[in-house]
């Protein structure tokens, strides 16, 4: 991992002002001489920078892969992966910010995703891509620097948030809201609503289908220690080990203000319609989180929009776990 230190003030999109920043990032793969085969990929929620680790198959896959291409992601503002967020010192006070760091937005993120392309030396972007809230990023990115992204490739993700997934957000923070150690000065404060944040979550990320493929209980007898219960209590202690309470709360909050219209206007579809980049667009047929028609809605409405639809049983963690589809889709679409 390699790590960005901007040492100048940093104005965020609610008016307070960060003295610095820290940005953590990997890379893959050299920079070409021309420096035409960067390849950006934009992280999701509770994700990291190693993004050779959580998207295998489709970083490292035939489409984009260290041999040809200059690969970077770059953990996002607010996370608890390196960059600056709720568990770094704030130097005016020498402690941790925890629940006094300020409210962010997607675009303060990519403004900070800008500061290490310029630390960089990066002039283009071949690709740009993300699912989810990495989409949210790629989305902002291209609206603010549209002259440097030449393709985008997005999947499972929308132009705003809907009320859908701010209802769900809501839940998932008051739930991190009602452990009695929210807001305690230390890193595992509000651990226990972690856990009840991401088994609601949970629910949204898979569906009715695959929790009943993979997780119904073969003895009609049982009373008890439900196998999708199990399930549940696993997933949540698995996040609660590597994540941390204040950046999930923070990051659930900075996806409710996404809406790439904001400051430009206020029309969803002329801010899409200026978005001229040839640009992928995938939708997971059973993705109740970031659903189909708001992936048509996109396509519909960006002038240069390929649309494709796979079939996966996951719901919207397909992104993650079809990379086999989206790798065969991503290859074509690219070599067309």
């Amino acid at each position: 991992m390699n790590v960005f230190q901007y040492e100048q003030p940093f104005t965020l999109e609610c008016g307070e002002v960060l003295p610095g920043l820290q940005i953590a990032y990997h890379t893959y793969g050299k920079l070409n001489a021309a420096g035409s085969n960067v390849v950006w990929v934009c992280h999701a929620l509770t994700a990291n920078a190693d993004c050779a680790d959580w998207w295998k198959g489709v970083i490292g896959g035939e489409a984009v892969n260290a041999d040809k291409d200059f690969i970077i992601c770059a953990n996002i503002l607010g996370s608890c992966y390196g960059s600056t967020g709720p568990a770094s010192t704030n130097p005016e006070t020498g402690k941790p910010y925890y629940s006094t760091f300020p409210n962010i937005t997607i675009r303060d993120m990519v403004q900070a995703h800008i500061l290490l392309r310029k630390h960089l030396g990066i002039e283009k972007i071949a690709l740009l891509m993300g699912g989810s809230m990495g989409g949210y990023q790629a989305l902002e990115w291209c609206a603010m620097e549209t002259d440097r992204i030449e393709k985008l490739f997005l999947i499972a993700t929308s132009p705003s948030e809907s009320a859908w997934g701010v209802a769900v957000h809501t839940a998932q923070r008051l739930a991190i809201e009602a452990d009695s150690t929210w807001r305690d000065p230390a890193p595992d404060a509000g651990a226990k609503g972690l856990k009840a944040a991401r088994a609601i979550g949970m629910l949204t990320y898979r569906n009715y289908g695959i929790f009943q493929d993979a997780q119904t209980d073969p003895d009609p007898e049982k009373i008890d220690n439900f196998r999708a219960s199990s399930y549940i209590q696993y997933q949540g202690d698995k996040l609660v080990k590597r994540f941390n309470a204040y950046s999930y709360w923070l990051l659930t909050k900075a996806m409710d203000s996404h809406h790439l219209a904001r400051g430009r206007g206020g029309d969803l579809m002329k801010a899409l319609n200026q978005l001229t980049q040839p640009t992928l667009i995938m939708a997971i047929g059973s993705d109740i989180l970031c659903p189909p028609e708001e992936q048509r809605f996109m396509n519909t409405h960006m002038p240069h929009a390929t649309l494709v639809e796979i079939d996966s049983a996951y719901g919207h963690d397909g992104f993650i776990i079809e990379a086999r589809q989206i790798t065969d889709c991503l290859k074509q679409w690219l070599h067309r």
